[in-house]
């Protein structure tokens, strides 16, 4: 008899913990904060109300956070890399808002069934290794009737394509689905499934500006944690090479103009909880 051939499951637990190490490398807060206004539109499409208990699920150094302390909503702010939250809490404080900072896990949050009206993440839960789970997570700590409001870049975003360009140099694990399937509605209903009783999505595009390409790659070769860690596991000629792949990439998506104006889409959600 011939053994019928199986698939060894991901060692989601090893997958973890090494993501959890590229996104505490580098400095990710040097990035993210030029990100903040999608954590404002966020809150808008949410129209979250003052007085709401809000979780910023995989919170980074806290756009979403601060966008929602700062309509007066009762914040928690979570992510398993502590210096993140370390970095989003200076803000808070220079800004005097009162945020609960907290490191959780997104898959596995410490929180009870429908602790909060409103659950939110700006391009955070997305990277998570299990997407089902992360999106029943999701989905356990707001009560019914409440909301969930996920931003997430797209498979044919620019971002989308980095993440693409930088596995064909240093491949990710087998069985790893891709985190721009969250900017996907379709991926999206099939993980949150019965939990939603509504949900409404609105293609956006956030617009990187910097001088130039090559300092668009300066800052990310340094901060951006996922980039950063490639180049570091590269040889300097692959580094090189993938260098002038990103450069190519870069071409292909920025406006025409002396510095560099580099759009990339995401996918703005707002879920009704069942």
């Amino acid at each position: 008899m011939t053994a019928t051939p199986t698939t060894d499951a991901p060692d989601f637990a090893a997958i973890k913990t090494r993501q959890q190490a590229a996104w505490a490398s580098g400095d990710y807060a040097v990035v993210g904060t030029t990100l903040q206004i999608v954590g404002e539109n966020l809150c808008e499409a949410l129209d979250l109300a003052a007085g709401s208990h809000v979780i910023d699920i995989a919170a980074g150094n806290g756009n979403a956070t601060l966008a929602a302390a700062r309509r007066f909503c009762t914040v928690v702010s979570t992510d398993y890399v502590s210096t993140l939250l370390d970095k989003g809490r200076e803000r808070a404080a220079a800004e005097r808002l009162a945020v609960d900072f907290r490191v959780a896990d997104a898959e596995a949050l410490p929180f009870a069934d429908a602790e909060f009206d409103v659950a939110i993440s700006v391009f955070g839960t997305m990277f998570t290794p299990e997407h089902a789970r992360a999106a029943a997570e999701m989905a356990r700590v707001v009560r019914p009737g409440g909301k969930i409001g996920v931003a997430s870049w797209t498979p044919d975003s620019f971002i989308g394509q980095v993440f693409k360009t930088i596995g064909q140099y240093v491949p990710p694990a087998p069985g790893l689905r891709s985190p721009a399937l969250w900017g996907s509605e379709e991926h999206l209903r099939a993980i949150f499934g019965d939990a939603v009783a509504g949900i409404s999505t609105v293609r956006k595009a956030f617009v990187f500006r910097y001088r130039s390409a090559d300092h668009f790659l300066d800052v990310f070769k340094r901060y951006y944690g996922p980039v950063h860690k490639t180049f570091g596991a590269l040889t300097a000629d692959r580094q090189q090479s993938l260098e002038a792949d990103l450069k190519a990439l870069m071409a292909s998506f920025a406006r025409p103009g002396e510095t560099l104006a580099l759009p990339s889409d995401y996918l703005e959600t707002v879920i009704v909880k069942r």
